[in-house]
């Protein structure tokens, strides 16, 4: 069945005769490439390694403990693959904490009563201090729109942002983009009018009672206030209740950040046998936020880049290029193990061939999206679609898109960005959540990618030009 399907794969390719007789995808590559899933759905390394992250370490924020333990344990684990080289690579990270646990009590409603509300500081955030802080709140549904009511509407109040995600978009990263500005930009724009704090509704489809933290920043010269994201389920409760009457919220939170901490960036590679020079990147984030396991996000994306690795010496597959695997630091409140890694690859003159990003969960594969800064990026893009229907038997597509935010910071250096996107559609239910833990991810789903993502970097390595 298989070589039946391979051969029609193959009989329909459109090859470019200039690319020469090596660049014609045969059927050694098409069982190549099935070999890859082979080894990928009856091995267990990526789930195993996945659950020490997820029940031994737990949640790995930047500057924490775990974070340190996820660095070392992943680095040990390197070690064990056969690799050419394995290094860690110094960057220094945000170390915020989120203190005790956060309070939002609606109080002294005249209809309701006192109802508490739950909620998680987003991070970066300042606290209020021990003895909270109680104001009346003034609902908004865009950046915008606290502009246009200004200091005389603002000032002295909490805001509450409530742009749900648009459930229309059948694309859920799209919908997260276009709600997510006020969780990351809300608090400056609110503090620039005049409020004391900013609640913002979780990002999620999903109503429940389930608080989404994430990230958020200041802007230089304007004040600092508090910033938490409450659950959906109760921010339809408050915007309910701000219909019929004035509300009063008592908000405490101890979050605080702290001096910067030395964290590492994880780094593993095979070396190329005919083009060492050439780097073909794939990653995924080793920091999470504090709450659940960062299973999800991103503990699945680190161990698919190393079983991609895995695979390749399991296989016995000797790569032209050299493929790197790279355990990135500090995604979620700073990025900064991206722009680290982009710049030390500047100052050393690497050249990336190709970066590919796992971060979107490790559901179910359904292909990859790319873009490049390169002038020959359609070129490479055609040369690449040229032999991936090798990977359409697995229900794999490959489109222009975006690719991911650590590797985003190679764009400009010219390299080919991947990023690799499975199902969506479950995703922004753990996104940022306590549930984002090992048993969210189903480990069939998990191996999957892994395999699809080896398979897709295979191509890259060998018929790339």
């Amino acid at each position: 069945m298989w070589r039946k399907l391979f051969f029609i794969c193959l009989s329909g390719l459109s090859l470019n005769p200039l690319l020469g007789q090596a660049s014609k995808p045969t059927d050694a590559d098409a069982f190549y490439i099935r070999r890859l899933f082979d080894e990928a759905l009856t091995g267990n390394s990526s789930p195993d390694w996945l659950a020490y992250l997820c029940k031994r370490i737990g949640s790995r924020l930047s500057g924490s403990p775990q974070a340190a333990a996820a660095v070392e344990y992943t680095r040990q684990v390197l070690e064990t693959l056969d690799l050419d080289s394995v290094w860690l690579q110094p960057v220094m990270v945000p170390h915020w904490v989120r203190g005790e646990k956060e309070v939002v009590h609606i109080v002294g409603s005249p209809s309701r009563g006192d109802i508490s509300l739950r909620a998680l500081s987003l991070g970066n955030s300042i606290g209020t201090g021990k003895g909270g802080l109680t104001a009346e709140v003034i609902e908004v549904k865009s950046l915008d729109e606290v502009d246009q009511l200004g200091p005389g509407q603002i000032t002295g109040k909490i805001v509450f942002y409530n742009r749900p995600m648009d459930p229309r978009s059948l694309n859920t990263f799209q919908a997260y983009g276009s709600a997510a500005d006020q969780r990351g930009a809300g608090a400056a724009r609110a503090a620039r009018q005049g409020a004391v704090a900013v609640l913002v509704r979780s990002m999620t489809n999903q109503i429940d009672g389930m608080p989404h933290t994430g990230g958020m920043s200041y802007q230089e010269g304007i004040p600092q206030i508090p910033a938490l994201a409450v659950s959906t389920e109760d921010a339809e409760v408050l915007s309910g209740l701000l219909k019929q009457e004035r509300v009063r919220i008592f908000l405490r939170n101890t979050s605080a950040m702290l001096p910067d901490k030395l964290s590492y960036n994880v780094i593993g590679e095979i070396r190329g046998s005919d083009f060492p020079e050439d780097i073909i990147l794939v990653g995924g984030h080793l920091d999470s936020w504090d709450v659940g396991e960062g299973a999800h996000d991103d503990g699945a994306g680190c161990v698919q880049a190393m079983e991609v690795l895995h695979l390749f010496r399991k296989t016995g597959y000797r790569p032209r290029r050299t493929i790197r695997c790279v355990l990135f630091m500090n995604e979620e409140n700073g990025l900064r193990g991206g722009r680290e890694y982009a710049a030390q690859a500047l100052r050393k003159k690497e050249k990336h061939y190709a970066a590919m990003e796992s971060d979107r969960g490790g559901f179910t594969p359904r292909g990859f999206t790319c873009e490049s800064s390169h002038p020959d990026f359609e070129d490479r893009l055609r040369r690449l679609s040229e032999s991936f229907p090798l990977l359409e038997p697995y229900g794999l597509f490959l489109k222009p898109g975006g690719s991911g935010a650590d590797i985003g910071p190679l764009k400009p250096q010219g390299a080919f960005l991947i990023g690799y996107e499975p199902d969506s559609q479950r995703y922004f239910d753990y996104h940022h959540t306590a549930a984002d833990v090992f048993e969210a991810v189903n480990p069939r789903e998990l191996k999957l990618g892994s395999a699809a993502m080896a398979g897709l970097i295979f191509l890259l390595d060998k018929f790339g030009r």
